[in-house]
C-alpha cells in the first residue's frame, strides 16, 4: 500500500525543481520500464498493479490497486507499472559525427519526438540549451518510448559548446540551400530552434551552413513545418546520402 507521504512525493516529480531535490523521476508503462533493464538507468522501485508481468528480482516491486495507480500517474489513461529512477549524472560524450543541437525547445512532446528520431537515426547524442524542457519531464520521457536509455541528452551554453566544436554548424533557413541537392559534411551538429521564435541570434552566429525543405503545395500557404518534424525530414535526407 502506498502511503500519502510517498503519493506526495511521486506526485512532485512532475516539477524539475522536486526531481532534482530527490533526485528521481517516473517512467510509466511496462513497455518502456522493462527497457530500463538495458541501460544503465538504476531503478528505485517499482509500483505495479501486475508484478508478475514484469519479471524484476533486481528492484522492490510494489503491488499497488487501479486506484493507487491513477494518484501516481501522470497520464490520462494509467499503464500498469510505474518505475521510480534515480536521475543520472550529466556526463557528455566526445562530439560524434552526427549530432542534434537544440536551442530553446519548450514542448515536451516534441523533445521527446527528437530523441526518438535520434534514436531511429543512431544519434547518440543530442545538445541542449539550458532553457530547453527537462528530459526527465514524465512527457518528454512517454514521448520518447524508451529511446531516452540510449540517447544521451546534455545541457550546456550553446555558445560556449558551438565556438569550439570541430563539427560544422548547420541550421534551417527558408534562404538555405536545398536539402534534396545539400552535400553532407563528413562531421556535422544539425541546430533546431524554439517552435516559435526559432534560432536566438546568439546560436545563429555560429552557424557555418544553413538548409530548408523546399515547399511543394501549390498554395505555398504553409509557413513553417513543426519542428520535430523538420528534424525527421532532414535526417531521413542527411541519412540517405
Amino acid at each position: 500500500m502506498l502511503t500519502a507521504h510517498t503519493i506526495k512525493i511521486l506526485q512532485s516529480l512532475d516539477k524539475k525543481k522536486f526531481r532534482q531535490k530527490y533526485n528521481l523521476f517516473l517512467v510509466e508503462g511496462n513497455k518502456i520500464i522493462c527497457e530500463l533493464s538495458e541501460s544503465n538507468f538504476k531503478v528505485k522501485e517499482i509500483f505495479s498493479t501486475d508484478p508478475q508481468k514484469l519479471d524484476r528480482t533486481d528492484v522492490p516491486v510494489i503491488q499497488i490497486t487501479e486506484n493507487e495507480l491513477k494518484k501516481i500517474s501522470f497520464l490520462k489513461t494509467p499503464k500498469d507499472s510505474v518505475a521510480v529512477c534515480y536521475l543520472p549524472e550529466e556526463e557528455k560524450m566526445e562530439d560524434k559525427d552526427v549530432q542534434l543541437v537544440l536551442d530553446g525547445i519548450q514542448d515536451p512532446g516534441n523533445l521527446g519526438t527528437i530523441i526518438r528520431l535520434a534514436d531511429w537515426f543512431g544519434i547518440e547524442q543530442i545538445i541542449c540549451s539550458e532553457d530547453t524542457v527537462d528530459v526527465y519531464n514524465p512527457k518528454v520521457i512517454q514521448a520518447t518510448m524508451g529511446s531516452f536509455t540510449r540517447v544521451n541528452v546534455i545541457y550546456m551554453n550553446l555558445a560556449d559548446y558551438l565556438s569550439k566544436t570541430g563539427n560544422i554548424n548547420i541550421g534551417t533557413d527558408m534562404e538555405g540551400e536545398n536539402i534534396y541537392t545539400f552535400e553532407k559534411p563528413e562531421k556535422l551538429n544539425l541546430i533546431l530552434g524554439n517552435e516559435g521564435n526559432g534560432m536566438r541570434p546568439d546560436t545563429e552566429r555560429f552557424l557555418q551552413k544553413c538548409i530548408t525543405i523546399p515547399r511543394f503545395g501549390k498554395s505555398q500557404s504553409t509557413e513553417s513545418l513543426n519542428v520535430s518534424m523538420a528534424a525527421g525530414i532532414i535526417l531521413g535526407q542527411l541519412f540517405s546520402k
